[in-house]
């Protein structure tokens, strides 16, 4: 390949790359990720301390009981009464200073409950303990949905999925880690209680210090983040910005009437509520199912996180190219099932792996789901989007964790029909899973973008390791370059050896292969016209529906190969890297138009701009009459486009002979045809 022409600084490329290690050499992501990492950290550290101070400061084991209680309840009642509106502001102010504001308030918080135990009475402390939890949850609640709207702004949108796998890693491996420095911490204090009367009488003031100390780190740390302030939607001139509430009811309507918002809503929280009946009853399954201990309930809470783990950091590589719509809704049957058998079978180490497999199952659905909330959501909804689900999140958690053992404990134990014993903690988790089997049907009946194939059959085709068939039985190749690349020529060359073996061949090209994109073709070549970046974008996305619509699909259908003269990856370089838009939108944008038709292979014809250029006519349309800086960033959006999928592009240098160039596109469409029709092919003329 040539040497590309340099581009003008800040120019919008993809980068090549998939999953957590190429989201990581993003720098402006791994700046947030370290953000999150150290919250993530004091939240878990948090937590610890807080529930450990409220047994400190109450003496009756009934009362130590009562203040963990309050704690944990003070904790989760934000959601009830902020979680939407937080999503809310996070669509509507800036994402950085919003995460800032949140960890300094969180360091001034954490701060001031030793400060303040140190010159209360005991039972005052309590009341401020109780109160400092509410707000530092409250405030966790705006941070949490300008964090997650704000990753999809920072990475390629090949990227998500690992940049979501590491964020939940730090969110669920940070515990371990925070409860090993608690650990340590309580020793240090308990040591210089010996020599200091302040860490005698308050054991856990040192972990409160440390943990302030590090939202202040990640204040600092987002601080210095380039961070994309958030997207507003288009209103006309003079209209005023909609109030809160307004934006809030906006952002619930969205979620409403869209089937994949409802469908990922509904499988979160089936998946949360299977996790969160084991946290709730592990313990009582632990003693009266399984005839087990303490040790037997740590097994049992170790093992969900450990599936949990395991599921967001291996789900996504064993998923491979499955489409991600359909998986979710199975994933959600997986871990209702997994609770079923676990409620079934008595015994621990059955018990462990079926609990396991519920984390693993929950862990894949979550880091699906969240990926395809960044992904599918509109930025300036994203937010809004996040704050509701976290917190129907944090009720569901709330209602699982405080309803199932008052249900379990009414049930009891007792004798059941043929001699059966019915345990209360065993209906209660068969019963939560079968419906989390239906709540996972009802997922994937919302957001199945396949319904002609059998989930089976790619279930299949995945354990083969084979990589995914269209449902039409054509072959359908798409040729990409910049200007004077030689498309044109190729595509002549290369329909006349299709041809010659036997195939039918569709040639087409866009803009302009129907007659509505005739029209579409003449207004935005026309050198006299004006468009702006987002029109140009649209008046592309229309003039390709058209054509998918009206003569590529049908050829496909019937059998043809269907070759074309540009596709979508000419939107989202010229439109995306060229102007400047963001390219997860134009690609959005794009898949939307052709319904996800994608091609078999795409074929770039790379050039030097300056080379190219030079071979275009006198009379330049309005694209070829764009700066050389224009056409130097067209160029990088298709190297950078080609880099992210090797496996479906073929790069040729197009400075070379013709002869030599169609000598490596036929070497490779051959591969498309694992029978190919015999002939005796066809010379390339010079």
């Amino acid at each position: 390949m040539t040497d590309r022409a340099p581009t003008e600084p800040g120019a919008p490329v993809l980068r090549p790359g998939r999953g957590p290690r190429a989201a990581l050499r993003n720098t402006r992501f791994r700046k947030l990720y370290t953000a999150l990492v150290l919250s993530s950290f004091g939240d878990w550290l948090g937590f610890l301390a807080t529930t450990a101070l409220a047994t400190q400061l109450v003496d009756t084991f009934q009362s130590k009981a009562y203040a963990t209680g309050g704690v944990l309840v003070f904790r989760l009642l934000p959601a009830v009464l902020f979680g939407p509106l937080a999503g809310a502001f996070a669509d509507r102010w800036d994402r950085r200073r919003t995460m800032v504001t949140c960890d300094v308030m969180r360091f001034a918080l954490f701060l001031s409950i030793p400060l303040v135990g140190s010159v209360v009475t005991r039972g005052n402390a309590l009341v401020y303990l109780l109160i400092a939890s509410f707000l530092i949850e409250t405030v966790s609640l705006f941070w949490i949905p300008a964090k997650e709207a704000s990753v999809p702004n920072l990475v390629p949108r090949e990227q998500l999925e690992g940049a979501n796998q590491l964020t939940l890693i730090a969110t669920y491996g940070s515990a371990p880690v925070a409860a090993a420095v608690f650990a340590l911490l309580s020793l240090v204090s308990r040591a210089l209680g010996s020599g200091f009367d302040y860490f005698r009488t308050g054991p856990v003031d040192l972990a409160l210090y440390v943990n302030a100390a590090t939202f202040l780190f990640a204040a600092l740390t987002v601080y210095w983040l380039d961070l994309p302030s958030p997207k507003v939607a288009d209103r006309p001139p003079g209209q005023p910005a909609p109030s809160v509430f307004v934006s809030l009811r906006e952002g619930l309507v969205f979620m409403g009437r869209t089937p994949l918002a409802r469908g990922l809503i509904v499988g979160m929280l089936g998946a949360l509520a299977a996790g969160g009946a084991i946290i709730a009853l592990g313990r009582l399954f632990a003693e009266s199912v399984l005839g087990g201990g303490d040790a037997a309930y740590g097994l049992l809470f170790g093992s969900i996180f450990t599936g949990i783990a395991a599921g967001v950091a291996l789900g996504p590589r064993a998923l491979g190219d499955l489409s991600r719509r359909r998986v979710f809704g199975p994933s959600i049957v997986g871990a209702g099932a997994s609770l079923i058998f676990m409620s079934l079978v008595p015994n621990l180490l059955l018990a462990a792996v079926a609990t396991v497999l519920v984390g693993a199952f929950a862990g894949v659905a979550y880091v699906v789901g969240i990926t395809l909330l960044g992904l599918e959501v509109d930025d300036e909804l994203r937010g809004r989007t996040f704050g509701l689900v976290q917190s129907l999140m944090r009720i569901d958690l709330l209602l699982v964790t405080a309803v199932t053992p008052f249900v379990a404990g009414a049930i009891g134990t007792r004798e059941g029909p043929v001699g059966l014993s019915i345990n209360g903690v065993s209906v209660v988790l068969f019963v939560g899973g079968v419906l989390g089997v239906v709540v996972g049907i009802v997922s994937f009946r919302e957001m199945d973008d396949r319904p002609g194939v059998a989930l089976r059959t790619d279930l299949a085709r995945r354990l083969r390791r084979t990589p995914a068939r269209p449902t039409y039985t054509g072959t359908f190749v798409a040729l990409e370059g910049g200007e004077g690349a030689g498309k044109s020529t190729q595509l002549r060359l290369l329909e006349a050896w299709l041809l010659e073996r036997g195939h039918e061949v569709v040639v087409t090209r866009e803009p302009g292969a129907t007659a509505t994109g005739a029209s579409i073709r003449a207004l935005l070549l026309d050198p006299t016209t004006t468009l702006a970046p987002r029109a140009e974008a649209m008046l592309y996305a229309a003039d390709r529906a058209q054509h998918v619509a009206e003569v590529v699909r049908p050829a496909l259908e019937r059998g043809a190969v269907v070759v074309t003269d540009r596709y979508v990856d000419s939107s989202l370089a010229y439109q995306g890297a060229g102007r400047e838009l963001a390219v997860e939108e134009v690609a959005r944008l794009s898949r939307w138009a052709t319904d996800g038709l994608r091609p078999d292979l795409v074929v770039l014809l790379d050039i030097d701009p300056v080379v190219g250029l030079g071979r275009a006519g006198q009379e330049p349309d309005r694209i070829e009459a764009e700066s050389l800086a224009f056409h130097c960033r067209v160029r990088d959006g298709f190297v950078a486009l080609a880099e992210s999928d090797p496996d479906r592009y073929l790069v040729v240098p197009a400075d070379q002979e013709v002869e030599l160039v169609q000598e490596a596109i036929r070497r490779r469409v051959a591969e498309l045809f694992p029978a190919p029709v015999p002939s005796q092919g066809v010379s390339v003329p010079s």
